[in-house]
């Protein structure tokens, strides 16, 4: 375990003024000290002889520490403000029996505020075995469904799948209007997890006045849809597949039908990280994609980010530090005024993505904050 205190920058709010009478003026009274546990994988055994790091483990440690950096320096300009943080850091290993014993720990149950374990079968773990059904436990990375840990108190801080999908349903049903919705399949079973929400999301939205046309595509063959597609408005075109053959072949039959019809794209959102997928092609696609974790390094918050993070640890930030960041500004205002049970209302607008809370029974707290990109002038711009 490390434990960090960071305490608060002196200021002069407890100068008496000139029109203070003579007798002496008591102190002010010291802010409340927020007690955080961060719990992530270090993995500080890797480091004994005869353990080395893999590179899998290895990976992991990076995660850990960009996004410790990161959220420290957040607390860090908190402080300056009249905060005061006692930070405590615990190695959760990436282990299940590691994340067992954490949630027995007094240091971490006595916390205020619990971020981590990292990874969602040691969330899961951690908080089966937590005995406090009130204290909020922060689930800071991961994007997985919180309906496989199905714990009240906890809070994802990363848009599961299936908020993009209704991302994506809400602004084809808002802004595009159309009355048939393509939707190009490669097989696989898991293309579901994205498929069956936006399903549910377009018939609820469009009170199932808008028909959905499957198609399993093989061989990028689509002349079986050209009888269906309008020649006067935009054919909408969902594709949840993240496979590279499929995509490669099936977006160059798609470029081949904008030839002669109007084509708006919309992709998983991993798109964003897949390499092999060409900004030109894409553009030429009208292609969208949902995005939750996108960073404008050219903004004035962003810049002076960079310059503190670098200044501070003689370092890049990665998009972990920036996540970090962004969390550990959000949960230490909350914790100064008090109001981290209760994230009704409670917006954020991050460097890397904002924060929109909602209450789900029986899952915890969710963030459904999506924003829509499109690719314009080679680049994604945010159009939503």
């Amino acid at each position: 375990m490390r434990s960090v205190a960071v305490q608060p920058k002196k200021n002069e709010a407890g100068k008496p003024s000139v029109k203070t009478p003579v007798e002496k003026a008591a102190n002010p009274a010291a802010p409340k000290v927020s007690n955080i546990a961060l719990l992530l994988p270090f993995g500080l055994d890797h480091l004994r002889p005869g353990s080395p790091y893999t590179s899998v483990t290895l990976k992991e440690a990076d995660i850990a520490l960009d996004y410790y950096r990161g959220f420290k320096l957040a607390l860090d300009s908190l402080t300056g403000q009249g905060y005061n943080f006692k930070l405590q850091v615990f190695d959760s290993k990436g282990e299940k029996s590691q994340a067992h014993s954490l949630a027995l720990n007094p240091a971490v149950r006595s916390s205020d505020l619990i971020v981590g374990p990292v990874f969602p079968d040691d969330i899961k773990t951690f908080t089966s075995t937590y005995p406090n059904s009130s204290q909020p436990v922060v689930s800071p990375l991961s994007a997985a469904s919180p309906a496989g840990i199905k714990n009240q108190q906890l809070v994802t801080m990363m848009p599961p799948l299936e908020y993009h999908a209704w991302g994506a349903a809400k602004y084809v049903n808002d802004r595009i209007k159309p009355k048939k919705i393509f939707i190009l399949k490669s097989g696989y079973s898991e293309e579901n997890d994205y498929l069956i929400p936006f399903k549910k999301a377009t018939d609820s939205l469009s009170k199932k006045h808008v028909q959905l046309v499957y198609l399993t595509v093989i061989h990028g063959q689509l002349n079986s849809l050209i009888p269906q597609l309008s020649a006067n408005s935009e054919n909408v075109f969902i594709i949840p597949a993240t496979d590279q053959h499929f995509l490669n072949v099936t977006l160059r039959a798609l470029d081949t039908l904008s030839r002669s019809y109007q084509l708006a794209v919309f992709g998983h959102p991993s798109w964003v990280n897949l390499s092999f997928l060409k900004a030109d092609l894409l553009q030429r696609l009208n292609t969208h994609v949902t995005v939750t974790d996108h960073i404008d390094y050219k903004s004035a918050n962003a810049v002076t980010f960079i310059k503190d993070y670098r200044g501070e640890y003689n370092a890049e930030p990665t998009t972990y530090a920036f996540k970090g960041f962004d969390e550990g500004l959000y949960w230490g205002q909350l914790l100064g005024s008090g109001e981290v049970k209760n994230l009704a209302g409670k917006d954020f607008e991050g460097l890397h993505n904002n924060f929109h809370f909602q209450k789900k029974p029986g899952l915890g707290w969710v963030n459904t904050h999506i924003s829509i990109y499109k690719y314009s002038n080679f680049e994604l711009k945010k159009v939503e």
